[in-house]
């Protein structure tokens, strides 16, 4: 984790975020896991557990869309291939213990606001992940649908495989994605 207590406590929190969903993630474990002090809650977060899952959310959202942004200029396939790798090396990282945080927040979410957040970040690595698929020859609606696909497609497989405790859910979805992609351009 970072050296930044700040930082450390946001990757904390999405650590535990993904394996434990939103109402299960507590400042203790946050502090326990990251070494930070009581008072590091009411200096970096003021604004209480609410101000941290969006600190969550906002670092989770860029770190994942600077690594979609970055297969533009690739052919489909490759794409297709370093958006499945991005998810899937997470899962098998974590042995298949975890999700994707932004989908714990969205299932969880109890404000408006937060709701917002997380619908903005899907948009946000969907149209990332169209506008790449777009740069490589792939009509725009079709982009967009493709990339609709595949987010749903992970993020249902994700779930499949945490409860299977393997990757082989996300492996088959995988498998199919590709091929579909094939046929995209």
């Amino acid at each position: 984790m970072s050296g930044n207590v700040r930082q450390r406590m946001i990757e904390g929190a999405t650590e535990v975020l993904a394996r434990r969903g939103l109402h299960a993630t507590a400042f203790s474990e946050v502090l326990s896991l990251t070494g930070a002090s009581r008072g590091s809650i009411y200096h970096h977060f003021p604004g209480g557990k609410a101000e941290l899952m969006e600190a969550v959310l906002d670092d989770v959202g860029t770190r994942c869309d600077d690594a979609l942004r970055a297969l533009r200029g690739r052919p489909v396939a490759a794409v297709v291939d370093a958006a499945l790798e991005l998810w899937r090396a997470k899962l098998v990282r974590n042995d298949c213990e975890s999700g994707c945080p932004v989908a714990a927040l969205t299932i969880a979410a109890d404000s408006g606001r937060m709701l917002d957040g997380c619908r903005e970040t899907f948009n946000q690595w969907r149209d990332t992940l169209a506008s790449a698929l777009q740069t490589a020859g792939c009509e725009a609606q079709r982009a967009i649908d493709f990339a609709t696909l595949l987010l749903a497609c992970v993020q249902g497989a994700i779930v499949l495989s945490r409860a299977e405790g393997q990757p082989t859910p996300f492996d088959s979805v995988a498998r199919q994605l590709r091929a579909q992609a094939a046929g995209l351009v």
